[in-house]
């Protein structure tokens, strides 16, 4: 499914989706088109029976960040500060909130460049799987820039605020190896069976339990923002609503039978 040129999705009959960033001529930069096609694959999805989404980049590169294109032609044409400010604090808290806080399990296959806003991208889904290919900085300061994207939400609550700043003062850029040392990505792979790996990740993920795992997601996602007492009535209320479910029933007869489960998603 094309939403426009520069985003493409499909969704599998297993319940996997993958949305590709298709501008790889730009390598895959947020541009306004990759923005709004983004914003449309998430609605696509919600709407469907997916249970795990996959955002990856084409052609070499999963993103590089801002559009310069766009920077340049706000310099020249003299747009006044204030409205570019607006017009990017809506365009990042449009795209960034619904991915941090998207329902169904997200995965990024970064399988080349993510690189300032498109680091943030990858570092705000749930799961990062990364080639030996792939790169990462959080280069505003390379362009003369301070930071958006919500990276200073996102990178200290990963790599610690002393690192975090390391990072952004000195954009420095590096490879999958190091981001793993940092918390950034989950595993790293030889490019040859990138692909290969990825799917078999998405396959763990789609067969399991979809309802327990969007709670489960849901309740790490918001944990760090919590006391332990209100993060322990959350998970009750949230275990309330999946003892309800054909697929917790699934899985305790699966278990008893000594066989694998077959979650369906009810």
């Amino acid at each position: 499914m094309a939403l426009g040129d520069a985003v493409l999705l499909d969704i599998e009959d297993d319940g996997a989706a993958t949305i590709t960033l298709n501008q790889p001529d730009r390598r895959n930069a947020l541009s306004a088109e990759i923005n709004d096609g983004l914003t449309a694959a998430f609605d696509e999805i919600e709407g469907s029976d997916a249970r795990c989404v996959v955002v990856e980049g084409a052609g070499g590169a999963f993103s590089a960040g801002g559009d310069i294109q766009r920077m340049v032609e706000a310099i020249e044409n003299e747009v006044p500060a204030d409205e570019r400010v607006r017009r990017l604090e809506r365009r990042t808290k449009e795209l960034m909130v619904r991915l941090v806080e998207f329902p169904i399990p997200t995965i990024a296959a970064i399988d080349g460049p993510a690189v300032g806003a498109g680091a943030n991208l990858a570092i705000g889904c749930d799961v990062q799987l990364a080639s030996e290919n792939a790169v990462f900085g959080f280069v505003f300061r390379q362009v003369g820039l301070s930071l958006d994207a919500g990276t200073s939400y996102l990178l200290p609550r990963i790599v610690g605020e002393n690192v975090a700043k390391e990072l952004a003062l000195t954009g420095d850029i590096f490879g999958a190896d190091r981001a793993k040392e940092l918390g950034l990505v989950n595993h790293v792979y030889d490019a040859d069976a990138f692909d290969e790996e990825v799917d078999a990740f998405v396959e763990t993920v789609v067969s399991g339990p979809p309802v327990a795992l969007r709670h489960a997601n849901r309740l790490l996602g918001e944990g760090l923002d919590k006391s332990l007492e209100q993060a322990l009535t959350d998970e009750a209320v949230a275990q309330g609503i999946v003892f309800e479910t054909a697929d917790h029933e699934e899985g305790v007869e699966a278990f008893l039978e000594d066989r694998e489960p077959e979650f369906e998603g009810q």
